[in-house]
């Protein structure tokens, strides 16, 4: 196995400096804010030769709308392995779907979409990849080059940030990425590498699932998905961190995106509050899809906030 990474992230066929695309992993009832990103992309971000948005193949009519010159539409069944299925799930009237197959549990739209943002590396062109949620917006200038420098490229990780005060959620993902990788499954240090805007060598995600189907003997998706409680963040972080001991990156704690998480649906006085608490250095904002604050109202009160 070779975990080689070139610090400086040259192409090697043309010698230019890294290729940026943006990635997006999204499903029908995000659509509405998935247009809005893709407005507000359109208008702020810089720096990318195109826009993927990985969707799931009962979905790709829908989002085709968005589709532009550089924002391609990309069906799961033409990155994820073949022998995974989508289906209509009865325990939920239908409305919603289940992956099955003989070499995982059955999976939900979450588990899927973190598959995905891992696959598309083996498709992609470009060199980094950096992932944005669907229920994020920018709303400042973003130049994506400006994530790689001298030290490489920025690798959010924010130290010991898994421990008495996080869902216990993140150290079964801890644990799992530690499975996956080979590596402890309770580290004397749990770093948090979780940020809804965030961004990935390319030729890292290559190295880490071609380190996890080494040691498995099975494809990396079938390895990760075993026991359902997985994070493509955490999985990626530890394998920076602990196996390539972070070369070619260049830690930061700084969120780019400032995330509006938890709580009851917000007041527009607590919305415009949110957007003012932006940091110099935070690009986009998001709030959570299931705070049911419809994208109608965000583009009005982007607007009042003169963002």
């Amino acid at each position: 196995m070779n975990t080689h990474v070139d610090p400086d992230l040259v192409t090697a066929a043309s010698g230019t400096r890294p290729r940026f695309a943006m990635v997006t992993a999204s499903h029908g009832p995000d659509f509405e804010r998935c247009r809005l990103l893709c407005e507000s992309m359109d208008r702020w971000v810089t720096g990318a030769r195109r826009h993927y948005l990985l969707v799931a193949s009962h979905d790709v009519a829908l989002f085709k709308q968005l589709e532009g010159p550089n924002r391609i539409v990309v069906d799961e069944r033409d990155i994820l392995p073949g022998w995974l299925h989508a289906f209509r799930d009865p325990l939920s009237l239908m409305r919603r779907h289940i992956w099955l197959s003989f070499r995982t549990p059955p999976l939900r739209g979450w588990h899927v979409q973190q598959m995905r943002r891992i696959a598309i590396a083996e498709m992609a062109e470009e060199d980094v990849l950096v992932f944005c949620d669907s229920d994020v917006f920018f709303v400042r200038p973003f130049d994506c080059a400006g994530l790689h420098g001298a030290d490489g490229l920025a690798f959010y990780r924010k130290t010991d940030g898994i421990g008495a005060g996080t869902p216990a959620t993140h150290s079964r993902w801890v644990a799992n990425a530690g499975l996956a990788l080979g590596l402890d499954q309770h580290p004397s240090h749990t770093h948090d590498y979780i940020a809804t805007l965030i961004a990935w060598r390319r030729d890292t995600v290559l190295g880490m699932c071609r380190h996890i189907e080494n040691l498995h003997g099975r494809h990396w998706a079938a390895a990760i998905a075993a026991r359902r409680h997985f994070s493509e963040c955490i999985l990626y972080g530890r394998y920076v961190d602990e196996v390539l001991d972070a070369q070619g990156h260049a830690r930061t704690e700084e969120r780019l995106c400032r995330v509006l998480w938890n709580g009851q649906a917000p007041s527009d006085e607590e919305i415009l509050e949110f957007l003012a608490g932006l940091k110099p250095y935070q690009v986009a904002v998001a709030i959570q899809s299931f705070l049911d604050v419809e994208p109608s109202r965000l583009r009005r009160l982007l607007v009042q906030a003169g963002l």
